[in-house]
């Protein structure tokens, strides 16, 4: 047997007016998702535990069996893993996002006042190449004993803090897009470390030759960081030895690497594979069917939903949908084929809601689907469909665990 863990982050939605009171699910054509969901088993799961943000850190940690209230530390300690950053007991790991911070329609240089607004979480997506270039220059201008940056993936970077502080309030710079700063800063322990930190990077970054390309081609200048997602080394048991599967990672973004290095997985590159909407969605598919041919497991996760979510881009959003159906999905089925039985598990991690542009914590639809055995839900998959079918897993971390029983 083999099995397929495939995430469609955030895919899961609100009706929108735009698509007639639709979910972007429910507005998309998905044959081979809406096949697998009348022929399998169909229903809402909680990733999100009482009391946790509903981020990926912790929804991914969930399906993949963790509980997070025994090994979550904080999100930026798994991104760091993916880029090969090996934290010390003593170092404290937050994620550097590359932003895009204005005030009066104005690229700022000298301080976070309550005026500046989040223009762009991302940097106006910052390719990887320009990315590495601005965060190299802050570690050599800024960078010291006591504090380092380490470029990673497009505008998803990293800042260590020795002996630094976990006790601050920080918030995702995606959950305030086009919002002011004010009552955003980092609150708690070290907190003026912190926001002192983002300021000294305004003045090096606005006029660094790359951002002053990216201004004269018309492009977003990333302009500032903003750092978030504490934590330290967290404690991860090993998939193979809860669960007896070798596993490969397909997925372009650092958190979900740096998850797959400590559960064990081998981490897989993917061409083109960009953690937006022009990632290589075939190349994941056709990645994912050759590990199969050496591992129990494959999970494969795309970003592309999840970043339409936070743009507010709902056609967007449905596009990529339906790639993943045809691409993804498709592609998978297809091979799947030629290779004997196989179960595959199709959900998104949470909802990114495309009129909130942020995560929320309800419950998302999953399908389930055993080639050997058709369970026939009769229901399309969506939103709606997965409440009505009265199944319902309250503990996520159980999810894994009925993937791989006997259903």
């Amino acid at each position: 047997m083999k099995y397929i863990v495939l995430v469609g982050d955030g895919m899961g939605d609100f009706p929108v007016k735009e698509l007639g009171n639709r979910t972007p699910l429910q507005a998309a054509r998905i044959p081979n998702m809406d096949r697998l969901s009348q022929n399998g088993i169909l229903g809402l799961v909680k990733l999100t535990p009482d009391g946790f943000y509903p981020g990926s850190d912790v929804t991914q940690l969930s399906l993949l069996g963790y509980d997070p209230g025994k090994c979550y530390t904080g999100r930026s300690p798994l991104e760091a893993a993916s880029i090969g950053v090996k934290l010390a007991p003593d170092e404290v790991a937050y994620r550097c996002n590359l932003v895009t911070l204005m005030r009066g329609g104005e690229y700022i240089s000298d301080r976070l006042s309550d005026d500046v607004v989040m223009d762009d979480y991302s940097g106006g997506h910052i390719n990887t190449e320009e990315a590495r270039e601005l965060i190299l220059s802050l570690d050599r201008e800024l960078g010291g004993n006591d504090i380092r940056f380490y470029p990673g993936v497009s505008y998803r970077h990293l800042f260590i803090w020795k002996n630094g502080e976990t006790e601050v309030k920080c918030t995702p710079p995606h959950d305030f897009t086009g919002k002011p700063v004010k009552g955003r800063l980092p609150i708690g322990k070290g907190d003026e470390f912190l926001v002192s930190t983002m300021e000294k990077a305004l003045k090096v970054l606005l006029d660094h030759p790359v951002n002053r390309k990216r201004r004269e081609r018309g492009d977003k200048m990333a302009n500032g960081i903003w750092l978030w997602g504490q934590g330290k080394l967290p404690r991860i048991e090993g998939f193979y030895s809860k669960y007896g599967l070798h596993g490969s990672m397909i997925a372009a973004v650092d958190l979900m690497r740096g998850i797959g290095k400590y559960a064990g997985f081998d981490i897989v590159d993917v061409p083109g594979a960009t953690g937006y909407l022009d990632t290589n969605y075939r190349g994941k598919a056709e990645y994912a069917l050759r590990e199969l041919q050496t591992k129990d497991i494959v999970y494969v996760h795309i970003e592309a939903p999840d970043e339409a979510g936070h743009n507010g881009n709902t056609l967007g959003k449905v596009k990529a949908i339906e790639e993943i159906d045809e691409k993804v999905v498709g592609v998978i089925l297809d091979g799947m084929k030629q290779m004997g039985p196989f179960r595959i598990l199709i959900l998104c991690d949470h909802s990114t809601p495309v009129s909130l542009k942020t995560h929320t914590p309800e419950p998302v639809p999953f399908i389930l689907y055993d080639s050997r055995e058709a369970k026939r839900s009769g229901r399309v998959y969506d939103e709606d469909n997965a409440k009505e079918s009265g199944m319902f897993i309250e503990d996520g971390t159980r999810l894994i665990d009925m993937l791989i029983s006997k259903l």
